[in-house]
């Protein structure tokens, strides 16, 4: 879900590197946006005078530019989903992080909260769970690789194999 209803993936984009922007220099100009993003001035402008109309930046002309409470507010939201789903990939998949930050990006915009939330859920219940241990990242990968359990794997199925029935599985 988006902060603001109204924010397209693109303001989103903005607002994220605003505010990565202020964290680094503590002041963000629209030539640093620019930059950042990798596009031209007259884009840049026309999105800040759109972001400012929001209520979600302070925003004049060679100025710098800050964000409102209201603003600071939605891009920590905008970075907390972009860093979950990025740790996700790169922790839990084992995906590279250029292509995780790429892929986090794009998937940032449009997760709910309800599904950011069981990400966040998953990847503490395998830092917490005594079964998963320190190597199931790396059980993974090597089913991923080969489509074939690990021995360790195998003895953890044959373990919750002979619990009684009804007992929770974890």
């Amino acid at each position: 879900m988006k902060a603001d209803e109204n924010l397209s993936s693109s303001l989103e984009d903005y607002l994220e590197a605003i505010y990565h922007i202020i964290q680094e220099k503590q002041a963000s100009r629209a030539k640093d946006i620019a930059q950042r993003l990798n596009l031209k001035g007259p884009s840049v402008t026309g999105a800040l005078q759109t972001l400012s109309q929001k209520g979600l930046i302070n925003y004049a002309p060679y100025d710098l530019i800050t964000l409102t409470p209201k603003g600071k507010k939605a891009a920590k939201d905008i970075v907390h989903r972009h860093q979950t789903i990025r740790n996700f990939l790169t922790n839990i998949l084992h995906i590279n992080e250029t292509e995780a930050e790429m892929n986090a990006c794009k998937m940032e915009h449009n997760i709910s909260p309800a599904v950011l939330e069981r990400l966040i859920q998953l990847m503490k219940f395998f830092e917490l769970c005594p079964r998963a241990e320190d190597h199931w990242v790396e059980a993974f990968e090597y089913y991923n690789n080969t489509g074939e359990l690990q021995e360790v794997c195998q003895r953890c199925i044959d373990i919750s194999s002979k619990e009684p029935m009804g007992k929770n599985k974890s």
